[in-house]
């Protein structure tokens, strides 16, 4: 069984019973940072083996992998933060097992973007979640105009060395309608901020932005 075990996106509190039950008995973690990951298994008295499974090892590894479970062996997959699989090479490995007939099954947990868009009070009976914006300014407010044409509520994340000029393209192409920003959700310093893009823009230019953001339109 490959099991996709959601983690913490902040407080190491919020993680299931079950996710611990299953990161205890399987016979390896496949993580996207070992080193991180071995903070939450600490903390949780976890000894379990693991492996790095990252963008850029995702292939060979994904064999490696595929052969345990193929032996019968249990393996949890888990990211640095949230549901594998969103935004991470999770999705390869998902994939893999399951043109390979291996059973896969999620155990249920945080992800970013519910978090932010539940928060937000935005209307989510209907929404799209976007990932991240592109880098450049150009293909960025493109993307936003793609977006705007939407009837639902937006979600995306940014970083915190791009949400500077992410907000100023948000607001050349919303103008003045309001948005949600979240940040460092679930930790110690979260942080919502709602009001039009030029408000929240004039916000972030007084203090440094940091952590992880989820914005809401």
């Amino acid at each position: 069984m490959l099991y996709i075990v959601a983690t913490p996106i902040g407080n190491l509190k919020d993680i299931t019973l079950r996710a611990i039950e299953v990161l205890k008995s399987v016979d390896l973690i496949a993580c996207e940072d070992t080193r991180h990951t071995k903070i939450l298994l600490d903390c949780y008295g976890i000894k379990t083996s693991t492996t790095s499974f990252f963008q850029h090892n995702r292939l060979t590894k994904g064999q490696y992998l595929l052969k345990l479970l193929q032996e019968g062996k249990n393996v949890a997959l888990v990211s640095d933060a949230g549901t594998p699989g969103i935004l991470d090479p999770g999705y390869n490995i998902i994939n893999l097992a399951i043109a390979n007939n291996i059973a896969v099954t999620v155990i249920p947990g945080a992800v970013a973007f519910v978090n932010a868009l539940v928060m937000s009070g935005r209307p989510a009976h209907e929404f799209f979640f976007g990932g991240f914006l592109p880098n450049r300014k150009i293909a960025r407010q493109n993307r936003l105009r793609e977006w705007a044409k939407l009837k639902c509520t937006i979600i995306f994340y940014e970083s915190s060395h791009r949400i500077l000029a992410s907000l100023e393209d948000i607001q050349v192409v919303f103008g003045d309608k309001e948005i949600v920003l979240a940040r460092e959700l679930t930790k110690k310093f979260e942080e919502v901020k709602r009001g039009s893009a030029r408000e929240v823009l004039g916000y972030f230019k007084t203090r440094l932005p940091r952590g992880e953001f989820v914005l809401v339109v």
